[in-house]
């Protein structure tokens, strides 16, 4: 090697490709070896060398702009460099970890914006007599409570994985959904309102899944976009869940006003 190799030698030696020397070249981790006579660069033992550490480095996970310091550092300071590189790397690895994780709940479906405990009152709802559309009302509203109020979530949940579990209240609702077919005016939805509001104040322990809804800030426009997810003004439905609230305010229960 007393004249050295070509740049495609050199690339193949060291296990790289010629674009990746000349890019190491342009970014200035490796000098670019002078000319000889016949007009060709020939690289020596100490341009391979350079070139071997710098592709070490780079394999490991060193961003190039940081590789410079490293070459030309002392053990020490290449120890506590290369340490800073690894907790880099593991914050990576455990985001890119996350990120895995979310790609395999995505394939899950719901799983991917809902907790398991959400996902399995779910599952449950077919299964009381609930069509596709209102499972799939119910997970939009679940999507929606999560996201504008995360930290109630959770509660919310719970008291309706709890209120499931009666069938009065299971056929509450089911009537409440029949109801979204009547006039706003036809006094049976007023009728509705009553016994849904008095299941609620007879059963407390229930009306968290009411209060549960309110967010320490813009309270009244979080609860809204809720508790009045895919209803269209002036309709049934929206005239019932309204009566409801009303006669639970009235009751002193704490409901966002609109």
């Amino acid at each position: 090697m007393a004249d050295g190799v070509t740049i495609g030698q050199a690339a193949a030696f060291v296990g790289v490709t010629v674009k990746t020397v000349r890019h190491y070249h342009k970014v200035g981790l490796v000098e670019e070896p002078e000319r000889d006579g016949s007009g060709y660069r020939r690289y020596g033992s100490a341009h391979l060398l350079r070139l071997v550490r710098v592709r070490a480095l780079a394999a490991a996970g060193v961003p190039l702009a940081e590789i410079a310091d490293l070459l030309d550092a002392n053990p020490d300071a290449l120890a506590v460099g290369l340490a800073a590189v690894e907790r880099t790397l593991s914050e990576r690895i455990d985001e890119l970890t996350a990120q895995a994780a979310a790609l395999r709940r995505l394939a899950d479906g719901d799983r991917a914006l809902l907790p398991d405990a959400a996902v399995a009152l779910l599952d449950r709802m077919p299964g009381l007599g609930f069509p596709a559309s209102e499972v799939a009302a119910a997970r939009e509203g679940m999507v929606l409570a999560r996201a504008l109020v995360p930290d109630k979530f959770d509660d919310y949940v719970a008291g309706v994985t709890e209120a499931v579990d009666d069938p009065a209240f299971v056929a509450l609702i089911h009537r409440g959904v029949e109801m979204s077919a009547l006039e706003p005016d036809d006094p049976r939805v007023a009728e509705y309102a009553g016994a849904m509001a008095e299941h609620f104040l007879a059963h407390p322990e229930r009306l968290r899944i009411v209060t549960s809804l309110r967010a320490r800030t813009d309270a009244a426009a979080r609860y809204e976009l809720i508790a009045h997810h895919g209803e269209a003004e002036g309709t049934a439905a929206a005239q019932g869940v309204a009566l409801v609230e009303g006669r639970l305010r009235s009751a002193g229960v704490r409901i966002p006003a609109r």
